[in-house]
């Protein structure tokens, strides 16, 4: 590993591993507004189970059916919440969408934005930067807005 000689801490110049950061997110498409969730870990059945309990005691408030359009990954299905999702029914219900299909995925287009906003051609020396970034724009989405009410809308 070369490390340049004005540079004591060699670590810092190790060849990049990929770090990320996973948020689960939803959006209301009447009014745009935004709910997210960072995860620390990896995304599985009780993380999902967690985002969709938090999702329905929000959704709870407006006193309204909701469908959640949702992909076909192996943890949205988790036996662990099955009981859970068929208690709250037909109030909170979750309609998958074909496989390979994320262009048919509301959410998919907030994830492009937020990147294309915040992380494009910007250089964060760490992830924590990233976060920030990422979750101050976020912040701007949790009160209904037309931004993401018109990328949203379904025609």
């Amino acid at each position: 590993m070369w490390v340049p000689p004005e540079v004591d801490d060699p670590i810092l110049f190790h060849a990049p591993t990929r770090k990320s950061v996973c948020y689960f997110g939803a959006v209301r498409l009447r009014d745009g507004k935004f709910l997210f969730s960072r995860e620390t870990g990896r995304f599985d059945g009780m993380t999902t189970w967690n985002f969709l309990a938090k999702l329905r005691e929000r959704s709870r408030r407006a006193g309204r059916r909701v469908v959640v359009i949702i992909d076909n990954a192996k943890y949205h299905h988790a036996t662990l919440h099955a009981a859970w999702r068929a208690e709250q029914e037909p109030e909170f219900a979750l309609s998958y969408l074909p496989p390979y299909s994320p262009d048919l995925n509301p959410i998919e287009r907030i994830w492009k934005l937020t990147r294309r906003l915040c992380l494009h051609n910007r250089y964060f020396p760490t992830l924590d930067q990233v976060i920030v970034a990422v979750e101050e724009q976020f912040a701007s989405w949790i009160h209904p807005n037309d931004t993401l009410k018109r990328l949203c809308a379904v025609a």
